[in-house]
C-alpha cells in the first residue's frame, strides 16, 4: 500500500486529465454516469489522503483501516462507519471481482468528505439507472456497491477514463453536534437571533417520578401524539438519547439536573426519531413538589433555545471577534501533555502559580473512591510521597473530606488535618474536589508556608479550575488504566507460558524474579520453606544493577526471614530498610573515623555499601507464595529509598506469586517423583555386570520418556555356581508401581531359584507361580532366561528359554544371522506351564544379541523395524566386539524414526572373543 498526506488550500484535482468525456459501454442513451451530481462541488480542499492497495483480498481490510484512520485524524468520527462501509464494498469490486489496483482518494472540504475509488479495469459494466431491477438484490455480489452509494452518500457517481474507472460519493457532516451541554446567562433581546416562520416550541413537563404531566399543542403538532396519549407515560419510552462514549449521564439523570440543554430525539407516532433541542429547568410548585419544564423545539431551530457559553471574566479581554478560548486549554496551556503523568504534573504547577503557592499536589481516587494516592506535586519531597495513600475522610470535621472544598488559615491548630503535609512546613492550605458527573475522581490543592493565606475566595477559584481540568484528567486516567490492565494482562499470560514451561526448580526461583525485575520492583527476593518445621531460606536475590546483588544478599542475611503468613495480599516489611539505615550509618561514621578504628581502607567501600543501603532503603513488601494450602515461600519486592508501590503494581504481583507459587510446588513435586522414579529404577536394574572370562558382555538401556518412569524393560547378568551364569532380559507390560513390582519379583526370583540348582523351565514355572500369586497387581511378562558355561576349546554353551519374548538372534562370522531359540508361553498368564530349554554353542566369533519389543517395534508412520529389520542391522556387525554391535544396534533404532522412543529399549550383547594363535 503507497499513502501520502498532502494538507492545503486547494490542491488540484488528483483525477486524471482527459479532454474525452466519461464514457459508459451499452449505455442505452448518453448519460456518462449513474446518479452523477451536477452541482459543482466545494473548490476549498482543505486535506487529502491517497493509497494504492495490491489487488489481494486482504487490502479490503487495509482499505477500511485507512479510511477509518483518516477521518477519525479529521475528526469525522459521526460518518466513519457509513465511509468503511462504501470504501469496503468498492475496494472489494476493484482488487477481487476486477482484479487490479486500487487507487483510494479521501478529499477534506467544508461540507464533508468526498471518498474515491479507482480501478484499473474501465471496460466492466455498471446498471443502468432506467433500469431499476439491473441494481439486483442486496445478496448479490454485482451493484450490491452502488445500491450502497445510493442509499448511504448524499451524493454519488461514477466516472470513465480509457485507463481507469472512478466511483466516488460524497457524505456530508452533520450540522449539530450530539449531547451538547451548556448553561449560562439572559441574552439581551437585540443579541438574539432572528427567526422567520411559525416556531413551534413543544412545553412538556415532567414529574418526580419521571413521566410526562403536561403536553402542550406544539407538542402534539411536533411529535403528532395528543395529550391524552402521553400523560402518565415516562419521557424514557420516547425520547432517544445518544449515547457519547465516555459519559454516564443518561435521560433520567438530565431530568433531575437544575439545568441542562442538548440535543436529543424524540420518537413520533410513526416511530420515526425526530432531532430536537432542549432546555431542561427545575422547578418546583408552591407545595415544595419538584418537577422538570422541559422546552422543545427541532433541531435546526436550536438558537431559538440555545445560550452561548459562559466564558469567565479572568478570561475575556483582547480581541472579542476571535475564535472563542477553551477553558481546559487557558488553565492548561496548549498543547496540553498527552500523558497523564505530564498533565497532572502541569496542573499542580499552574495550580501553584495561580495561587501564588510554595507547593501543590493532587491526587486520584482508587477505584472504590475510599483512598487517595499522590500522583503529582510540586515544592514537596515528591519522591517520598509518590503513590502513597490516604484515606477520603481523613481528618477531623467537615475540612478533613475531601469530597468539599477545604481551607485550613493553620494547619498546626488542626494537626493531622492534611496527612500529605505532615513535616513539610507548610501552615495554610486549600483543596478542593475533582468530580466528573458527581463522583470523586481525585483532589487539587495548594499550600503555603505563611499561615492565613487562602480564604473562600481562593477555594472558588481553585475550584473553578478543577471543574476545567476534572473530565480530562479522568479520561486521562481512565485511559492509562486500561493501558496498564491490558499490559498486565499480556504480563501474566506472558509470565503463565514462562512458568508452565519448566519443571526446574532453581529455573522457576530464576524466572519469579526476572518477572518481577524490573518490570514490578526494583530488587527481588525469594524465601523457600522446605517444610513446616524449618526456617525460611533465602533461596534467589535478583536487582537491576547486577553490582549490588552481593550486597544485598549480605545485609539480608542479617535480617530475620518474614512470617510466613499465608494470608493473601501484600504487606510491607520494614526491616531491611531499618538494617540498610544502620549499615549505612556504620560506614559513614566509619569513614569519618569516629568508630574508633582505621578509617584507612574503610573509605573505599563506603560507596557500594551506601549504595545497598539506598537500594533497600525504601519501600519494602513480602507476598506469601501458598500452593494446595500451604506456605511454600515468600516473594519480596523492593524499591529504592522514597519510593512507594502502585496499588496496581502490587495486585498485579499478588496475581504472579498466586501462579509462580504453584509453578515452584510443581517443580518441587516434579524433581521429589523423578528422584525417586530414578532410584527405584536404579534398584530394579543390576547396578553392575560381572566379568565372564572368555565371553564379551555388554548392555544399553534406555527408559522412556521424562523422568524415568519405573517399571518396563530389564535385564540380569549374574553367577550361578562353578563357572556357570544366568542371564535374563524381560519386559513387563506396562509402567508405573504395580509393573515395577513385579519387575523386582522377577530379577530377584530368578537369582534365587537359579542358585538353587534348578533348571531354566524350573526357574521360569516358579516365578510364574509367584506373578499369578499378585492377583490384581500381576503383569504379563515375557522373559528370556538362559545360563551360559564357557568351555575350554574357546566355545561357549548357551541354555535358553524364550517365554514369550522377542527371540535372540546369532550372528555367525560369516555374517549369517538366525533366531537362537523358539518361541515359548510368556508367563503370568496360565497356571501350569510347559517350558523347555534349547542348547546353542557360540563359536569364537558369534555374537548372540538380544532385545526387548521396544526395539523391534520402533515405528516411523506404518513402518515397523520388525525382526527383519534387526537382522539386517546384525548383519553389519561381523567381527565387533560386544559393545561395538550394541552400540550400532542402538544407533540404527533411534535413527529408524525421527521421534522419540515412546517404549523402554534393552540390548544385551555376548560374544565369544576369537583366539588368536601366535
Amino acid at each position: 500500500m503507497t499513502t501520502g498526506l498532502i494538507p492545503g488550500d486547494q490542491p488540484p484535482d488528483p483525477r486524471p486529465t482527459s479532454t474525452r468525456p466519461p464514457h459508459q459501454r451499452n449505455a442505452p442513451d448518453d448519460r456518462t454516469a449513474q446518479h452523477v451530481d451536477d452541482r459543482p462541488r466545494s473548490s476549498v480542499i482543505t486535506a487529502r489522503a491517497a493509497a494504492t492497495f495490491e489487488p489481494v483480498g486482504r487490502s479490503v481490510a487495509t482499505a477500511r483501516s485507512f479510511v477509518r484512520d483518516t477521518l477519525q485524524g479529521w475528526g469525522f468520527a459521526d460518518i466513519v462507519d457509513d465511509a468503511v462501509v462504501l470504501t469496503s464494498e468498492l475496494v472489494t469490486n476493484a482488487v477481487v471481482h476486477a482484479g487490479t489496483h486500487a487507487d483510494v482518494l479521501c478529499l477534506r472540504t467544508g461540507d464533508g468528505v468526498r471518498i474515491e475509488v479507482s480501478d484499473r479495469y474501465p471496460e466492466r459494466e455498471i446498471p443502468l439507472q432506467a433500469a431499476a431491477i439491473s441494481m439486483g438484490s442486496p445478496d448479490r455480489e454485482g451493484g450490491r456497491g452502488l445500491q450502497l452509494c445510493a442509499a448511504l452518500a448524499g451524493r454519488w457517481g461514477v466516472e470513465y477514463t480509457p485507463t481507469h474507472k472512478n466511483v466516488w460519493f460524497q457524505l456530508d457532516l452533520p450540522e449539530r453536534p450530539v449531547g451538547t451541554r451548556t448553561a449560562g446567562p439572559a441574552l439581551p433581546a437585540e443579541l438574539l437571533p432572528l427567526a422567520d416562520g411559525r416556531i413551534r416550541v413543544a412545553v412538556v413537563q415532567i414529574d418526580r417520578a419521571g413521566t410526562i404531566s403536561a403536553w402542550n399543542e406544539d407538542a402534539e403538532d411536533l411529535f403528532g401524539y395528543a395529550a391524552d396519549q402521553v400523560t402518565g407515560k415516562p419521557l424514557t419510552d420516547l425520547a432517544a438519547w445518544p449515547h457519547t462514549a465516555g459519559t454516564g449521564t443518561g435521560i433520567a439523570e438530565a431530568l433531575r439536573l437544575s439545568r441542562w440543554e442538548g440535543s436529543y430525539g424524540i420518537r413520533d407516532t410513526s416511530g420515526r426519531v425526530v432531532p430536537v433541542y432542549a432546555s431542561h429547568l427545575r422547578v418546583r410548585d408552591a407545595a415544595g413538589e419538584p418537577s422538570t419544564v422541559c422546552l422543545l423545539v427541532r433541531d435546526h431551530e436550536r438558537a431559538v433555545l440555545q445560550t452561548p457559553q459562559r466564558t469567565p471574566a479572568s478570561d475575556t479581554g483582547g480581541n472579542s471577534d476571535g475564535p472563542s478560548t477553551d477553558p481546559f486549554e487557558t488553565f492548561i496551556g496548549s498543547p496540553a501533555p498527552d500523558d497523564l503523568d505530564g498533565l497532572l504534573q502541569r496542573t499542580v504547577e499552574r495550580a501553584r502559580d495561580m495561587l501564588d503557592g510554595d507547593s501543590a499536589f493532587l491526587l486520584l481516587a482508587t477505584d472504590d473512591e475510599t483512598e487517595l494516592e499522590v500522583r503529582a506535586s510540586t515544592g514537596l519531597p515528591s519522591a517520598r510521597q509518590r503513590f502513597a495513600r490516604v484515606p477520603v475522610e481523613a481528618g477531623p470535621g467537615r475540612y478533613g473530606s475531601a469530597r468539599m472544598p477545604a481551607v485550613h488559615e493553620d494547619l498546626t491548630a488542626v494537626p493531622g488535618a492534611v496527612p500529605l503535609l505532615n513535616g513539610t512546613g507548610m501552615r495554610s492550605v486549600v483543596t478542593v474536589p475533582l468530580k466528573v458527573e458527581g463522583r470523586l475522581t481525585g483532589s487539587l490543592g495548594v499550600a503555603a508556608e505563611a499561615p492565613g493565606r487562602y480564604s473562600n475566595e481562593e477555594a472558588l477559584r481553585l475550584q473553578f479550575a478543577a471543574d476545567r481540568i476534572a473530565l480530562a484528567v479522568e479520561s486521562a486516567r481512565l485511559g492509562e488504566l486500561e493501558r496498564l490492565r491490558r499490559g498486565s494482562l499480556s504480563f501474566l499470560v506472558e509470565a503463565s507460558d514462562l512458568l508452565a514451561g519448566t519443571l526446574d526448580r532453581d529455573q522457576t526461583l530464576a524466572l519469579m524474579a526476572q518477572m518481577t525485575v524490573p518490570t514490578l520492583a526494583t530488587w527481588c527476593a525469594v524465601y523457600t520453606i522446605a517444610d513446616q518445621a524449618t526456617e525460611p531460606y533465602l533461596s534467589y536475590v535478583l536487582h537491576e544493577d547486577e553490582e549490588l546483588i552481593d550486597g544485598i544478599k549480605s545485609l539480608l542475611s542479617k535480617v530475620p526471614p518474614p512470617d510466613p503468613v499465608p494470608t493473601p495480599g501484600a504487606r510491607v516489611w520494614s526491616a531491611p530498610g531499618e538494617v540498610a539505615h544502620r549499615e549505612a550509618l556504620r560506614s559513614s561514621m566509619r569513614s569519618l573515623g569516629l568508630s574508633g578504628g582505621p578509617t584507612r581502607q574503610v573509605a573505599s567501600a563506603m560507596g557500594p555499601t551506601l549504595a545497598v543501603a539506598s537500594a533497600l532503603g525504601g519501600e519494602t513488601v513480602v507476598l506469601p507464595l501458598v500452593a494446595r494450602n500451604r506456605v511454600i515461600g515468600m516473594l519480596t519486592l523492593g524499591k529504592p529509598t522514597d519510593e512507594h508501590f502502585r496499588q496496581e503494581i502490587l495486585e498485579l504481583a499478588e496475581d504472579l506469586s498466586r501462579r509462580a507459587a504453584l509453578a515452584l510446588d510443581n517443580a518441587r513435586l516434579y524433581s521429589e517423583r523423578t528422584a525417586i522414579s530414578q532410584s527405584l529404577q536404579r534398584s530394579l536394574l543390576p547396578p553392575e555386570l560381572p566379568q565372564v572370562d572368555g565371553v564379551e558382555v555388554d548392555v544399553i538401556y534406555r527408559a522412556a520418556g521424562e523422568g524415568n518412569e519405573v517399571g518396563g524393560d530389564f535385564y540380569d547378568l549374574f553367577p550361578i555356581s562353578d563357572g556357570a551364569y544366568g542371564f535374563a532380559i524381560g519386559d513387563v507390560c506396562g509402567t508405573g508401581p504395580n509393573a515395577a513390582a513385579v519387575t523386582g519379583l522377577a530379577r530377584h526370583a530368578l537369582r534365587l531359584l537359579a542358585r538353587e540348582g534348578l533348571s531354566g523351565p524350573e526357574v521360569l514355572q516358579r516365578l510364574n507361580s509367584a506373578i499369578l500369586d499378585e492377583g490384581a497387581r500381576s503383569r504379563f511378562l515375557t522373559l528370556l532366561y538362559g545360563e551360559m558355561r564357557p568351555q575350554e576349546d574357546g566355545s561357549a554353551e548357551l541354555k535358553v528359554v524364550c517365554a514369550g519374548h522377542p527371540l535372540p538372534l546369532r550372528l555367525r562370522q560369516d555374517g549369517t544371522v538366525e533366531p537362537a531359540a523358539e518361541p515359548q508361553p510368556l508367563l503370568g498368564v496360565m497356571e501350569d506351564l510347559e517350558l523347555y530349554e534349547q542348547t546353542v554353542t557360540l563359536d569364537p566369533g558369534d555374537v548372540l544379541l538380544c532385545v526387548t519389543d521396544g526395539v523391534t517395534e520402533r515405528r516411523e508412520g506404518t513402518h515397523m523395524l520388525g525382526d527383519d529389520g534387526l537382522a539386517d542391522v546384525l548383519t553389519t556387525c561381523t567381527g565387533l566386539t560386544a559393545g561395538a554391535v550394541a552400540a550400532r544396534i542402538m544407533r540404527a533404532v533411534e535413527r529408524f524414526a525421527s521421534d522419540a522412543p515412546s517404549d523402554d529399549m534393552a540390548i544385551l550383547a555376548m560374544r565369544v572373543p576369537e583366539v588368536h594363535i601366535d
